[in-house]
């Protein structure tokens, strides 16, 4: 090759600016670049899974098979049927026990009855007037034949039998 097609090589390959060499500038880093764009592309991609697996699971958790909906309704039923019947007791109760202190009620009441009736009873009786009464008619104490004495072990009643 020539001289001339050296220069015009050189002409084609290079351009000057003015008459001082210019800096060097740092080629850019294409692999850098690739590394990034490589990065946010899996980044977009594992986004993208991830919206699809939710959309999979809304529609799988949306759909319900007939066994399944079976299942929820004779739990549902159970949980009734147990409020009714906890509800049925409970109000039971309470009745019951409404019942129970008109009856206790019912029994003050007539124990103070019975109580008022025997003291006036007994303050209207005159024991003298009685004796009085009782030797008119003919009456006499009991002699010691006559009176019969039983001894009662450790029980609260006595059942008499008549000869």
């Amino acid at each position: 090759m020539g001289r001339q097609s050296k220069l015009r090589q050189y002409d084609f390959y290079t351009y000057e600016d003015g008459n001082t060499v210019r800096r060097l500038e740092a080629a850019p880093d294409y692999h850098e670049e690739r590394r990034v764009r490589r990065e946010e592309r899996r980044q977009a991609e594992q986004k993208r899974r991830r919206r699809r697996a939710a959309r999979r699971n809304r529609e799988r958790a949306l759909k319900m098979s007939a066994g399944y909906v079976a299942f929820l309704s004779v739990c549902v039923m159970v949980v009734a049927f147990t409020a009714v019947a906890y509800v049925n007791l409970q109000s039971d109760l309470i009745i019951r026990q409404k019942r129970m202190e008109t009856l206790e009620q019912e029994i003050s009441d007539l124990k103070t009855d019975n109580d008022s009736a025997y003291k006036r009873i007994s303050t209207s009786v005159n024991l003298k007037e009685i004796k009085k009464q009782a030797k008119k008619l003919g009456m006499k104490y009991p002699s010691e034949k006559q009176i019969i004495y039983y001894s009662i072990e450790n029980s609260d009643y006595m059942i008499q039998y008549s000869n």
